[in-house]
């Protein structure tokens, strides 16, 4: 298997000089994930373009880290449900919703729900949809601006979930109290 470098504040490419700076001066350290993502500067400045991006979408909070925490799962990403969950929490997202999405459970309000099963949908079906799926996401109370904003967070688990596969990227210290291991490993 290849051998990924995880890149720290003290050891980058030059042209992620300033991505690595930036992510230092706003978390404290340089989460793994982005320094795995440094080796590629322009692949760690989408990831979090797409991340500001998303904090501007039309989501809540909660529904925001819903729609993450069922990407993470199907693509059963370690590295992202531990993050996620310790950004959930720093985001005051309810213990219940949480531990919800980490068992793969179904949400007890019916919107969020509803919105777990269209991001699922998105994932399974690579954006092929059928109208009433579509239609009873948008009767649940979601607006077609949702509908985008879904597709918005799809690419940019799907750029962090998959660095996380090819790298088999180290959860951060921050995050290991969340650690998480996906339904069908645990069960091996």
């Amino acid at each position: 298997m290849a051998d990924f470098t995880i890149h720290t504040a003290e050891n980058h490419p030059d042209a992620a000089a300033d991505i690595i700076a930036k992510v230092k001066g706003k978390y404290g350290f340089v989460p793994n994930l982005i320094g795995a993502l440094a080796e590629a500067p322009e692949a760690a400045e989408a990831y979090l373009a797409l991340g500001d991006a998303l904090q501007r979408s039309a989501f809540t909070p909660t529904e925001r880290h819903v729609v993450w925490f069922t990407i993470n799962t199907f693509h059963a990403c370690h590295y992202c449900m531990a993050a996620h969950t310790a950004i959930a929490k720093k985001d005051g997202v309810a213990d219940d919703v949480i531990e919800t999405a980490r068992t793969s459970g179904d949400y007890a309000d019916p919107k969020l729900q509803a919105l777990k099963v269209f991001t699922l949908e998105v994932v399974r079906e690579r954006g092929w949809v059928k109208p009433e799926r579509v239609d009873a996401f948008l009767n649940a109370g979601f607006s077609r601006r949702h509908v985008f904003d879904v597709l918005l967070a799809v690419s940019h688990k799907v750029l962090s979930n998959y660095t996380n596969h090819l790298v088999e990227t180290p959860v951060d210290t921050p995050f290991q109290p969340f650690t998480w291991t996906p339904a069908a490993q645990a069960a091996e």
